[in-house]
C-alpha cells in the first residue's frame, strides 16, 4: 500500500500501513447500539462474526536529522492460536512499508508508543532466531513511565493485549526512554497525555508554521467518535475521562484546524474535524 503524504509546516509526514485486522463491533462501539452503528461501518463490512475492520495506520515523521515512527502495529511475533481467535487479520507489513519510503530499521532514531496494547507495540520488537530483540537499532523507544509500569503489571482485564515480548527487551538493549507527562520528543513533535482508553494513554501533537496536527492513537478507534465522543469504546478503561478528553481535542481540532491522524480509520485515517450547522464532521483528506 503506497504510503500517503502530508506536510505541516517544515514536518515531512507520511501515513503507512502495517495492515488491518477485526474486532468485535460490539467491543468497538461500546454501548452504542448495532443499529446506529452499522449505517457508518456499512453492513458489507461485517463479517459473519459480527467483526469490523480497523486499519493499523503508523506515522512517520521527518524534523531535520531526527526520522519518528509513531505506534508500530502488530508486527510479525503474532501467530497461531492468538492470531486466529484474538487478532484476525492481515499485517506485519511495517518494516516493508518503511523500505518502500527508503528508510531501513537503522535509519529510525525515535519510535513513540502512545500505549501499549499490542495492536500499537507489536512492530517494536522482531525474533532473531530464540530471541527478540528491537526492530530499530538505533532508535530511542518513549513511552509514558505509568503506561509501562501498568504493561508491565497487567491485571485479569489487560493481560490479554500486554505482551512483555513487545516492550520489555527495550529496556535490556538500553532504548527505553521513559516519559512521565507532556515532552517534546523530536522538534515540532510532542507526546501529550490523553487519558481515557487506558490511564496513562499519550497522544502525537505535531506543530509547525502555524500548523497543527495530532496522531490519536486510541483515543479515536472510528472517525464517528470524534464527531460524537459519547461514543466511546469498551476496551477504554476510563470511559468518563475518555469522554472529557475527546471533548477537549474536538475543541481544539476546530479552533486551529488540526490535521487529525487516526490509526484505527480506514487508512490513511486522516482528516480534519469542521463544524456544520452545529455538527461536526469529520472530513477525510
Amino acid at each position: 500500500m503506497a504510503a500517503a503524504h502530508y506536510r505541516v509546516g517544515s514536518l515531512d509526514i507520511a501515513i503507512i500501513s502495517d495492515g488491518e485486522f477485526r474486532l468485535d463491533g460490539g467491543a468497538v462501539f461500546g454501548l452504542v447500539p448495532r443499529v446506529l452503528w452499522e449505517p457508518i461501518v456499512g453492513p458489507e463490512n461485517i463479517d459473519d462474526q459480527h467483526r469490523v475492520p480497523l486499519g493499523l495506520n503508523c506515522m512517520v515523521v521527518r524534523s531535520g536529522d531526527a526520522v519518528l515512527v509513531a505506534d508500530t502495529g502488530f508486527g510479525q511475533k503474532i501467530q497461531g492460536t492468538r492470531e486466529a481467535r484474538g487478532y484476525p487479520g492481515d499485517y506485519g507489513h511495517l518494516l516493508s512499508e518503511l523500505a518502500a519510503l527508503g528508510i531501513a530499521p537503522e535509519d529510525v532514531t525515535a519510535v513513540a508508543n502512545t500505549h501499549l496494547h499490542a495492536d500499537h507495540c507489536g512492530g517494536n520488537t522482531r525474533r532473531d532466531g530464540d530471541a527478540v530483540v528491537p526492530a530499530f537499532p538505533r532508535a530511542r523507544y518513549f513511552i509514558q513511565s505509568g503506561e509501562y509500569e501498568d504493561a508491565m503489571h497487567p491485571n485479569e482485564r489487560t493481560r490479554g493485549t500486554y505482551f512483555a515480548e513487545n516492550f520489555e527487551p527495550l529496556e535490556a538493549s538500553g532504548q527505553l526512554d521513559l516519559v512521565d507527562g507532556e515532552r517534546e520528543i523530536i522538534p515540532g513533535v510532542t507526546f501529550i497525555p490523553t487519558p481515557g482508553h487506558t490511564q496513562h494513554h499519550a497522544s502525537i501533537a505535531l506543530s509547525s508554521g502555524g500548523e497543527t496536527a495530532f496522531y490519536t492513537g486510541d483515543l479515536v478507534h472510528a472517525a464517528v467518535q470524534i464527531e460524537r465522543p459519547a461514543w466511546i469504546p469498551a476496551f477504554d478503561v476510563l470511559p468518563l475521562v475518555s469522554l472529557e478528553t475527546k471533548k477537549q481535542l474536538a475543541d481544539r481540532a476546530v479552533r486551529e484546524r488540526t490535521l487529525l491522524i487516526c490509526g484505527h480509520n480506514t487508512f490513511p485515517g486522516v482528516g480534519r474535524l469542521t463544524e456544520r450547522d452545529g455538527k461536526r464532521v469529520f472530513a477525510t483528506e
